[in-house]
Protein backbone atom coordinates (compact mmCIF):
# COMPACT_ATOMS: atom_id res chain seq x y z
CA UNK A 1 0.00 0.00 0.00
CA UNK A 2 1.30 3.25 -0.93
CA UNK A 3 0.86 6.22 1.66
CA UNK A 4 1.96 9.52 0.08
CA UNK A 5 3.02 11.41 3.15
CA UNK A 6 4.40 14.10 0.90
CA UNK A 7 1.37 14.52 -0.88
CA UNK A 8 -0.10 14.80 2.26
CA UNK A 9 2.46 17.38 3.70
CA UNK A 10 1.21 19.97 0.34
CA UNK A 11 -2.60 18.92 0.54
CA UNK A 12 -3.03 19.43 4.15
CA UNK A 13 -0.73 22.61 4.08
CA UNK A 14 -2.88 25.73 5.08
CA UNK A 15 -5.59 23.58 7.16
CA UNK A 16 -3.75 22.36 10.21
CA UNK A 17 -1.35 24.26 12.38
CA UNK A 18 2.05 23.45 12.63
CA UNK A 19 2.45 22.47 16.10
CA UNK A 20 5.22 23.16 18.90
CA UNK A 21 7.72 20.79 20.26
CA UNK A 22 8.61 21.16 23.92
CA UNK A 23 11.19 19.41 26.34
CA UNK A 24 10.59 18.70 29.90
CA UNK A 25 14.28 18.45 31.62
CA UNK A 26 13.14 16.75 34.50
CA UNK A 27 12.05 13.55 32.92
CA UNK A 28 14.17 13.75 30.26
CA UNK A 29 11.37 13.62 27.01
CA UNK A 30 9.97 16.01 24.92
CA UNK A 31 6.74 16.01 23.80
CA UNK A 32 4.83 17.15 20.28
CA UNK A 33 1.83 19.36 20.96
CA UNK A 34 -1.13 18.38 18.51
CA UNK A 35 -3.69 19.26 21.33
CA UNK A 36 -2.08 23.28 19.89
CA UNK A 37 -4.63 22.30 16.74
CA UNK A 38 -7.78 24.50 15.82
CA UNK A 39 -9.74 21.46 17.39
CA UNK A 40 -7.06 20.70 19.92
CA UNK A 41 -6.42 17.46 17.84
CA UNK A 42 -4.50 15.50 15.63
CA UNK A 43 -7.58 14.27 13.61
CA UNK A 44 -7.70 17.03 11.72
CA UNK A 45 -4.40 16.41 9.32
CA UNK A 46 -6.17 13.32 8.34
CA UNK A 47 -9.23 14.19 8.17
CA UNK A 48 -8.62 17.43 5.56
CA UNK A 49 -6.17 14.79 4.00
CA UNK A 50 -8.91 12.87 3.03
CA UNK A 51 -11.79 14.77 2.49
CA UNK A 52 -9.31 17.15 0.13
CA UNK A 53 -8.59 13.97 -2.16
CA UNK A 54 -12.20 13.37 -2.93
CA UNK A 55 -13.05 14.81 -6.30
CA UNK A 56 -15.38 16.34 -7.08
CA UNK A 57 -15.89 17.48 -3.26
CA UNK A 58 -18.85 16.32 -2.07
CA UNK A 59 -22.04 17.84 -1.06
CA UNK A 60 -22.09 15.58 2.10
CA UNK A 61 -20.13 13.13 4.63
CA UNK A 62 -20.60 10.73 7.32
CA UNK A 63 -18.05 9.65 9.98
CA UNK A 64 -18.04 7.63 13.22
CA UNK A 65 -16.41 9.30 15.81
CA UNK A 66 -15.55 9.10 19.93
CA UNK A 67 -15.16 12.77 19.45
CA UNK A 68 -11.57 14.27 17.63
CA UNK A 69 -12.09 12.74 14.54
CA UNK A 70 -15.55 14.07 14.18
CA UNK A 71 -14.47 17.76 15.31
CA UNK A 72 -11.76 17.56 12.72
CA UNK A 73 -14.64 16.63 9.97
CA UNK A 74 -16.52 19.03 11.10
CA UNK A 75 -14.53 21.67 10.86
CA UNK A 76 -13.37 20.08 6.76
CA UNK A 77 -16.87 20.37 6.34
CA UNK A 78 -17.24 23.76 7.71
CA UNK A 79 -14.03 24.83 6.05
CA UNK A 80 -14.76 23.25 2.50
CA UNK A 81 -18.80 24.03 2.49
CA UNK A 82 -19.86 20.44 3.33
CA UNK A 83 -22.44 19.01 5.31
CA UNK A 84 -21.45 16.50 7.76
CA UNK A 85 -23.31 13.81 9.77
CA UNK A 86 -21.15 12.28 12.78
CA UNK A 87 -22.67 9.47 14.72
CA UNK A 88 -21.31 9.19 18.48
CA UNK A 89 -21.69 6.62 20.90
CA UNK A 90 -23.99 7.73 23.95
CA UNK A 91 -21.61 8.41 26.07
CA UNK A 92 -19.27 10.95 24.24
CA UNK A 93 -17.37 13.60 26.26
CA UNK A 94 -19.77 17.09 26.35
CA UNK A 95 -17.20 19.43 25.10
CA UNK A 96 -16.53 17.11 21.89
CA UNK A 97 -20.33 17.13 20.98
CA UNK A 98 -21.07 20.30 21.67
CA UNK A 99 -17.94 21.68 19.84
CA UNK A 100 -19.06 19.73 17.12
CA UNK A 101 -22.78 21.11 16.79
CA UNK A 102 -20.90 24.93 17.39
CA UNK A 103 -19.34 23.57 13.78
CA UNK A 104 -21.99 23.07 12.45
CA UNK A 105 -22.16 19.05 12.08
CA UNK A 106 -25.10 17.07 12.53
CA UNK A 107 -24.75 15.05 15.85
CA UNK A 108 -26.47 11.53 16.31
CA UNK A 109 -25.77 9.49 19.84
CA UNK A 110 -26.32 5.86 19.17
CA UNK A 111 -26.33 3.59 22.09
CA UNK A 112 -23.46 1.63 23.20
CA UNK A 113 -19.46 2.26 22.41
CA UNK A 114 -17.72 3.51 19.67
CA UNK A 115 -17.77 0.03 17.41
CA UNK A 116 -21.55 0.94 17.51
CA UNK A 117 -21.77 4.07 16.56
CA UNK A 118 -19.17 3.52 13.37
CA UNK A 119 -21.44 0.90 12.22
CA UNK A 120 -24.14 2.84 12.28
CA UNK A 121 -22.32 5.68 10.39
CA UNK A 122 -21.36 3.17 7.91
CA UNK A 123 -24.85 1.79 7.34
CA UNK A 124 -26.08 4.94 6.86
CA UNK A 125 -23.60 6.40 4.76
CA UNK A 126 -24.10 3.63 2.36
CA UNK A 127 -28.06 3.75 2.14
CA UNK A 128 -27.76 7.43 1.90
CA UNK A 129 -24.71 7.16 -1.03
CA UNK A 130 -22.57 9.74 0.56
CA UNK A 131 -18.97 9.28 1.34
CA UNK A 132 -18.05 7.62 4.74
CA UNK A 133 -14.70 8.92 6.56
CA UNK A 134 -13.27 6.69 8.18
CA UNK A 135 -11.27 7.81 11.84
CA UNK A 136 -8.08 5.28 10.95
CA UNK A 137 -9.48 2.93 8.08
CA UNK A 138 -8.29 5.41 5.16
CA UNK A 139 -4.82 5.64 3.45
CA UNK A 140 -5.37 9.31 3.45
CA UNK A 141 -6.17 9.23 6.77
CA UNK A 142 -3.43 7.41 7.82
CA UNK A 143 -1.00 9.28 5.38
CA UNK A 144 -2.08 12.30 7.09
CA UNK A 145 -0.98 11.80 10.88
CA UNK A 146 1.84 10.64 9.30
CA UNK A 147 2.83 13.88 8.78
CA UNK A 148 3.09 14.63 12.23
CA UNK A 149 6.39 12.71 11.73
CA UNK A 150 7.68 14.94 9.38
CA UNK A 151 7.13 17.48 11.09
CA UNK A 152 9.11 16.89 14.05
CA UNK A 153 11.94 15.71 12.75
CA UNK A 154 12.45 18.95 11.21
CA UNK A 155 11.81 20.30 14.77
CA UNK A 156 13.93 18.22 16.56
CA UNK A 157 16.16 15.38 14.30
CA UNK A 158 17.94 13.60 17.31
CA UNK A 159 14.71 12.00 17.92
CA UNK A 160 15.37 8.20 18.64
CA UNK A 161 11.79 7.42 20.26
CA UNK A 162 8.57 8.29 19.92
CA UNK A 163 5.41 7.21 22.35
CA UNK A 164 2.34 7.18 20.33
CA UNK A 165 -1.43 6.76 21.08
CA UNK A 166 -3.49 3.76 20.14
CA UNK A 167 -7.10 3.36 19.20
CA UNK A 168 -7.98 2.49 15.87
CA UNK A 169 -3.74 2.40 15.29
CA UNK A 170 -4.14 5.19 11.92
CA UNK A 171 -2.11 7.12 13.97
CA UNK A 172 1.10 4.82 14.87
CA UNK A 173 0.59 3.59 11.40
CA UNK A 174 1.08 6.73 10.13
CA UNK A 175 3.70 8.31 12.41
CA UNK A 176 5.27 4.76 12.33
CA UNK A 177 5.40 3.85 8.44
CA UNK A 178 6.50 7.96 8.04
CA UNK A 179 9.14 7.54 10.31
CA UNK A 180 10.37 4.03 8.29
CA UNK A 181 10.70 6.05 5.49
CA UNK A 182 12.47 8.73 6.71
CA UNK A 183 14.88 7.38 10.11
CA UNK A 184 14.03 3.96 9.86
CA UNK A 185 16.09 3.66 13.51
CA UNK A 186 13.60 5.82 15.61
CA UNK A 187 11.45 3.04 17.97
CA UNK A 188 7.55 3.24 17.59
CA UNK A 189 5.93 2.12 20.87
CA UNK A 190 2.25 2.23 21.24
CA UNK A 191 0.33 3.29 24.34
CA UNK A 192 -2.70 2.87 25.21
CA UNK A 193 -5.55 1.48 28.15
CA UNK A 194 -5.79 -1.66 29.62
CA UNK A 195 -8.97 -1.03 29.59
CA UNK A 196 -9.65 -1.02 26.18
CA UNK A 197 -6.45 -3.19 24.40
CA UNK A 198 -7.44 -4.19 21.21
CA UNK A 199 -4.80 -3.58 18.82
CA UNK A 200 -2.57 -4.66 22.21
CA UNK A 201 -3.79 -8.08 21.26
CA UNK A 202 -4.12 -7.90 17.74
CA UNK A 203 -0.11 -7.30 17.95
CA UNK A 204 1.11 -10.04 20.38
CA UNK A 205 -2.19 -12.72 19.88
CA UNK A 206 -2.96 -11.89 16.36
CA UNK A 207 -6.79 -11.84 17.46
CA UNK A 208 -9.05 -9.63 18.87
CA UNK A 209 -12.23 -11.11 19.42
CA UNK A 210 -11.55 -11.86 23.52
CA UNK A 211 -10.89 -8.07 24.76
CA UNK A 212 -13.76 -6.87 26.65
CA UNK A 213 -13.68 -3.37 27.39
CA UNK A 214 -13.91 -1.18 30.55
CA UNK A 215 -14.41 2.46 31.16
CA UNK A 216 -11.87 4.42 30.62
CA UNK A 217 -10.35 7.94 30.91
CA UNK A 218 -8.99 7.11 27.12
CA UNK A 219 -12.12 7.87 25.31
CA UNK A 220 -10.27 8.79 22.15
CA UNK A 221 -8.97 5.31 21.97
CA UNK A 222 -11.43 3.21 23.00
CA UNK A 223 -13.52 0.81 20.85
CA UNK A 224 -13.48 -2.12 18.81
CA UNK A 225 -11.70 -1.89 15.55
CA UNK A 226 -13.22 -2.29 12.35
CA UNK A 227 -13.10 -5.30 10.84
CA UNK A 228 -10.54 -5.89 7.99
CA UNK A 229 -9.49 -2.38 9.03
CA UNK A 230 -6.09 -1.39 6.94
CA UNK A 231 -4.58 -0.65 9.82
CA UNK A 232 -4.65 -4.53 11.27
CA UNK A 233 -2.50 -5.44 8.74
CA UNK A 234 -0.19 -1.92 8.82
CA UNK A 235 0.50 -2.30 12.29
CA UNK A 236 3.68 -4.86 12.81
CA UNK A 237 5.36 -2.75 10.00
CA UNK A 238 4.94 0.49 11.52
CA UNK A 239 5.13 -0.46 15.50
CA UNK A 240 8.11 -2.25 17.60
CA UNK A 241 6.32 -2.87 20.47
CA UNK A 242 2.79 -1.32 22.29
CA UNK A 243 2.80 -1.21 26.15
CA UNK A 244 -0.70 -1.10 28.42
CA UNK A 245 -1.55 0.89 31.19
CA UNK A 246 -3.83 1.22 34.37
CA UNK A 247 -6.07 4.07 34.63
CA UNK A 248 -4.71 5.57 37.62
CA UNK A 249 -1.54 5.54 35.38
CA UNK A 250 -3.20 8.05 32.69
CA UNK A 251 -4.71 10.07 35.67
CA UNK A 252 -1.38 11.13 37.23
CA UNK A 253 0.08 12.06 33.72
CA UNK A 254 -3.50 14.20 32.55
CA UNK A 255 -2.58 15.74 36.41
CA UNK A 256 1.64 16.14 35.56
CA UNK A 257 0.66 18.19 32.33
CA UNK A 258 -1.93 20.35 33.65
CA UNK A 259 0.29 20.93 36.90
CA UNK A 260 3.69 21.03 35.49
CA UNK A 261 3.18 22.10 32.14
CA UNK A 262 0.15 24.15 32.46
CA UNK A 263 -1.68 22.17 29.49
CA UNK A 264 -5.11 20.55 29.33
CA UNK A 265 -4.51 17.39 27.97
CA UNK A 266 -7.26 14.79 27.33
CA UNK A 267 -6.78 10.91 28.78
CA UNK A 268 -5.89 9.42 25.20
CA UNK A 269 -2.80 12.50 24.98
CA UNK A 270 -1.43 11.89 28.35
CA UNK A 271 -0.20 8.08 27.88
CA UNK A 272 3.15 8.85 26.49
CA UNK A 273 4.04 10.77 29.69
CA UNK A 274 1.90 7.92 31.94
CA UNK A 275 4.25 5.48 29.99
CA UNK A 276 7.14 7.23 31.40
CA UNK A 277 6.42 8.24 34.56
CA UNK A 278 4.95 5.12 35.46
CA UNK A 279 8.75 3.07 34.49
CA UNK A 280 7.04 1.03 32.14
CA UNK A 281 9.28 3.49 29.46
CA UNK A 282 12.73 4.25 29.82
CA UNK A 283 14.05 7.69 28.62
CA UNK A 284 18.12 7.55 29.14
CA UNK A 285 18.84 5.54 26.73
CA UNK A 286 17.80 7.83 23.51
CA UNK A 287 16.10 11.23 22.79
CA UNK A 288 12.34 10.11 23.83
CA UNK A 289 9.29 12.32 22.84
CA UNK A 290 5.40 11.54 23.32
CA UNK A 291 2.65 12.58 20.85
CA UNK A 292 0.42 14.83 22.66
CA UNK A 293 -2.66 13.72 20.47
CA UNK A 294 -5.54 15.98 22.20
CA UNK A 295 -6.60 18.10 24.92
CA UNK A 296 -10.02 17.49 24.66
CA UNK A 297 -11.36 17.00 28.25
CA UNK A 298 -14.95 17.83 30.00
CA UNK A 299 -14.05 19.87 32.93
CA UNK A 300 -15.85 17.66 35.01
CA UNK A 301 -12.82 15.17 34.39
CA UNK A 302 -10.50 16.84 34.46
CA UNK A 303 -11.53 18.05 38.01
CA UNK A 304 -12.53 14.99 39.16
CA UNK A 305 -9.18 13.86 38.40
CA UNK A 306 -7.22 16.77 39.70
CA UNK A 307 -8.93 15.80 43.12
CA UNK A 308 -7.63 12.39 43.05
CA UNK A 309 -4.87 11.60 40.08
CA UNK A 310 -3.80 8.41 41.31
Amino acid sequence: MNLDFDRAVSRIRGHVHRTPVTVDPDIGMSFKWESHQETRSFKVRGAFNKILALRPLPARLITGSAGNHGLAVALAGQTLGIEVQVFVPRAAPEVKVSRMQDLGAKVSRVPGLFGDAEAQAILEARRQGVPFISPYNDPDVVAGAGTITLEWLDQQPDLGRILVPVGGGGLICGIGLAARKRRPDIEIVGVLSEASPYLYHQLYFGRMDRVVESPTLTDGLAGAVEPGSITIDLLAAAVDRIVQLEEAEIAAAIAHHYRQHKEIVEGSGAVGLAAVLSGKVATQDRPTGAVISGGNIDRSTLNRVLAHPA
